[in-house]
């Protein structure tokens, strides 16, 4: 009898689960052959395809490479509840050798990176390109723990729920090891449009 029981329920359960629980994310692809988005000392530009969100950054460091990152990025497409992005754009630029705090404004979601590599102080300036969606606004915001764990790691940051996107990040840099560490502002976004705009 107890046999029977768990092969009635059990496809009950499975279905009910897939329903209602949280998706994640499967494994991500960071483009052909996981290419890198740059080459050491040099500027790049990654945007998502139109209607997608940034959902993993990877990087790892090199000192002798003039403390300089690759970087390579996932992208995937936002809910269909956010519908097509309205308008994007390219958020003011992060100057490099500092301590700085973005999110992108007008409710924006980041939808690709910029970034210059400057050799007189070992680091990058940075630019978010951000994606708006109808006037779908942020909440549930939160921090991430820090990426990389330390300087001079390599770093891998994913995405792993439906639904959490990154609006922004704020960093610490440290002129010792000539280093970033990352926090990315993760947020949900309302299903229905908000009469008001963040700053």
């Amino acid at each position: 009898m107890d046999i029977f029981l768990l092969c009635v329920f059990l496809p009950l359960v499975t279905v009910a689960w897939g329903q209602y629980s949280d998706y994640y994310y499967g494994p991500y692809n960071y483009g052909d052959n996981d290419e890198w988005a740059n080459v050491y000392r040099q500027g790049f530009n990654f945007q998502c395809p139109h209607g997608q969100v940034i959902v993993a950054v990877r990087s790892v460091f090199s000192k002798k490479e003039g403390s300089d990152r690759l970087w390579n990025y996932a992208c995937m497409p936002a809910s269909q509840s956010l519908g097509e992005p309205t308008e994007c754009w390219w958020e003011e630029i992060n100057r490099a050798g500092t301590e700085w705090y973005q999110t992108c404004s007008n409710n924006g979601l980041v939808a690709g990176f910029q970034s210059q590599y400057f050799p007189s102080v070992l680091d990058r300036e940075w630019q978010f390109y951000c994606c708006r969606y109808s006037r779908r606004c942020p909440y549930s915001c939160w921090l991430t723990t820090e990426y990389p764990g330390h300087y001079g790691e390599d770093m891998d940051m994913m995405m792993y729920t439906y639904d959490y996107y990154i609006r922004g990040a704020t960093t610490t840099f440290s002129a010792v090891h000539r280093d970033r560490q990352w926090k990315f502002i993760v947020c949900r976004m309302t299903d229905y449009d908000c009469p008001f705009q963040n700053a």
